[in-house]
């Protein structure tokens, strides 16, 4: 009897990396909330700005966490999917009444540094597991999230 999953993965490696993907589902879905209230909320001088660039950025997060569960059900496990898990799970905290278009941005900037720093985590296991699917997807994600770090930085005149 093989001890692996329908991918051929270790299924004890598959497990870690789920876990370690939940972990990142659920940092994904607060911080998609995060950002959707920056949308709704921000007010002030650059609101045309901000607005659109927050829907911008919420759109692409809500991809990515649909992304992150598939991957977990590929893996074969179950993506967490209940609010409670997530406020449980994430490392991301809720961000209520932010309405200040610098400290919605400075929030967006904390979140992806936040995730970047997770997927990290998630491509050292899925290296040392051989599983290419996971660690191309988290590589992906970190690329794309740095380049918009360093924006957000050059935003905030850092």
């Amino acid at each position: 009897m093989s001890d692996t999953n329908s991918i051929g993965l270790h299924s004890g490696n598959a497990s870690q990396l789920a876990e370690k993907l939940n972990h990142l589902l659920a940092n994904y879905q607060v911080f998609y909330m995060n950002v959707r209230g920056y949308h709704w909320n921000v007010r002030g001088t650059e609101f045309f700005q901000l607005h659109e660039k927050f829907e911008e950025l919420y759109t692409d997060l809500l991809v990515k966490v649909d992304e992150v569960a598939e991957r977990i059900l590929t893996l074969g496990h179950q993506p967490v999917h209940a609010y409670s898990d997530y406020m449980t799970l994430s490392s991301i905290q809720e961000d209520k009444n932010v309405s200040d278009g610098q400290t919605c941005v400075k929030g967006v900037l904390t979140g992806y540094q936040t995730l970047i720093e997770l997927q990290r985590e998630v491509l050292a296991l899925a290296s040392d597991a051989d599983d290419e699917g996971t660690a191309a997807q988290a590589g992906d994600y970190i690329r794309e999230q740095e380049k918009t770090v360093w924006m957000l930085g050059a935003y905030l005149g850092k």
